[in-house]
């Protein structure tokens, strides 16, 4: 997406808590007796702004990236994974392969859809290591292969572009009426031809060694895993939705009526990557450094697992100001400069994360969604380029107006209750959201809820203006006349 003008205000209207306890109370003055109007105080505050190094996120999920890229304001960032394959409780072969031998075998890496980013005519190569011993259940991305995978005997490599080069153009951008691509669509992957004698390994193993098939742990310590990884070239990262060892065979298939022999059929074995089994995803960035010296204009955010913004909030200045008075409201905004003006400039993300600090560990790990207190969900609306903070519950509920704006006063009243003496740092996250459909309104507008958050998985950046006036901001407050 080309963004010829992306400034980003952090806006919604005011948020409200359901709730009788006043702390997290907020009256509108139009319903109140004329007696007890309150009076208002606006007092000024500086936010500060930084960049900081998220040295890695966590990514529990069976898709990856594959593949390296250059930004010349992002740096580089490159993807890759180890994963382990799912097998059925005691697995034995459909079929008896002619004289017992197994024919070929292909690793096969799905990216449907067309997903990816960069070039996708830039040539690359991957290369498909063995795993040596089993894999833990660690899912940040700051992973070392090298205590997994034993680099000096690679299996295969395979070099490929995303765009399948053996189709024409015209056969390559053809759709049908609805506008879907006819090629490539669903189908779109990296074929990489693994020795007949791993698979061989297997049927062999499967008929002298059954118990190495009888659940996934005994599989697991027969066979560890493989690790997928670029050995050549930079352009483009493949947004892999799903990974398997396809082994294939011939046996003589018999006629029912007689039982004799009636010719050689080709038959497979699937052995695919899945929820069950541990994926491992290792986001690799550089060039991050001079993003992150410090500056009084600008910030910065790039995914996955290269960096974020910070932004402290002054809870103990803003306790001293306003203490014994009720917090109405606390508007701030955030605004992003342009995207950068070359082809393959990343894309800012659909959604990002507003969110403690100290809280982004057990958030993500623990499966957490917003809770409009202490985080908050901002997605972009795509006609006026803006991240909205509001709960959205339906389609019709995202503001367009760019002169709204988010109000944190529950994010302010909650520190001030529990850390007053505390400065609040916030960061600004990435992240992928997952809907559920609550219900159906008589206008026909479907009501969606947040079903999960999780860390974005794919390339994409932001640039964060931070200058004097961007970041300062108001909290107004009210107080009863007895």
């Amino acid at each position: 997406m080309k963004i010829k003008l992306f400034i980003l205000g952090i806006v919604a209207g005011s948020i409200y808590l359901n709730s009788c306890n006043d702390d997290f109370g907020l009256v509108g003055p139009s319903i109140q007796p004329d007696e007890d109007t309150p009076a208002l105080k606006a007092d000024t505050f500086m936010l500060k702004a930084s960049t900081v190094l998220l040295d890695s996120i966590y990514a529990k999920t069976a898709t990856g990236l594959l593949g390296e890229i250059y930004d010349p304001l992002f740096g580089d960032l490159k993807a890759d994974f180890i994963c382990q394959f799912y097998v059925q409780d005691g697995f034995t072969f459909r079929h008896e392969p002619i004289n017992g031998k197994i024919d070929s075998v292909q690793f096969m890496i799905f990216y449907p859809n067309r997903d990816w980013i960069g070039d996708s005519l830039a040539s690359m190569q991957a290369t498909v290591y063995p795993v040596i011993k089993p894999l833990e259940r660690n899912y940040y991305t700051n992973i070392d292969p090298a205590q997994y995978v034993d680099f000096n005997n690679p299996l295969a490599s395979k070099t490929y572009s995303p765009r399948d080069q053996t189709v024409s153009d015209s056969l390559w951008n053809a759709t049908t009426t609805s506008g879907n691509y006819t090629v490539h669509t669903y189908d779109a992957r990296i074929n990489i031809k693994l020795p007949v004698s791993f698979g061989q390994k297997f049927y062999d193993e499967s008929v002298n060694n059954p118990g190495y098939f009888a659940n996934q742990e005994a599989f697991n310590k027969f066979f560890p895993g493989l690790h997928i990884t670029n050995t050549f070239g930079s352009g483009n990262i493949l947004s892999v939705s799903d990974t398997r060892i396809v082994i294939y065979y011939n046996y003589y298939a018999k006629r029912a009526s007689t039982g004799a022999v009636d010719s050689a059929v080709i038959a497979y074995e699937v052995f695919p990557v899945t929820k069950e089994v541990i994926q491992m995803n290792r986001m690799k960035n550089a060039g991050l450094d001079k993003l992150l010296v410090p500056n009084d204009r600008y910030t910065y955010i790039k995914s996955p697992a290269g960096i974020a913004t910070r932004l402290t909030i002054p809870i103990k200045e803003i306790k001293e100001k306003v203490e014994g008075r009720r917090i109405n409201t606390f508007y701030f905004e955030l605004k992003v400069m342009p995207q950068d003006n070359w082809k393959y400039a990343l894309s800012p993300p659909e959604n990002v994360l507003l969110i403690p600090e100290d809280s982004v560990k057990t958030f993500f790990e623990k499966g957490k969604t917003e809770d409009n207190i202490t985080t908050y969900l901002g997605t972009c609306n795509s006609a006026s380029l803006l991240y909205f903070f509001t709960p959205i519950t339906s389609t019709s509920t995202v503001a367009t107006s760019v002169t709204a704006k988010t109000n944190l006063a529950n994010l302010i009243k909650y520190q001030l209750l529990y850390a007053p003496d505390e400065d609040l740092n916030m960061l600004v996250i990435p992240v992928s959201r997952a809907t559920v459909l609550t219900g159906t309104s008589t206008t026909g507008t479907s009501a969606m809820a947040t079903e999960s958050i999780s860390n974005y998985l794919k390339p994409a950046s932001l640039t964060l203006r931070t200058d004097s006036s961007t970041m300062q901001v108001q909290v107004i407050t009210s107080i009863y006349d007895e």
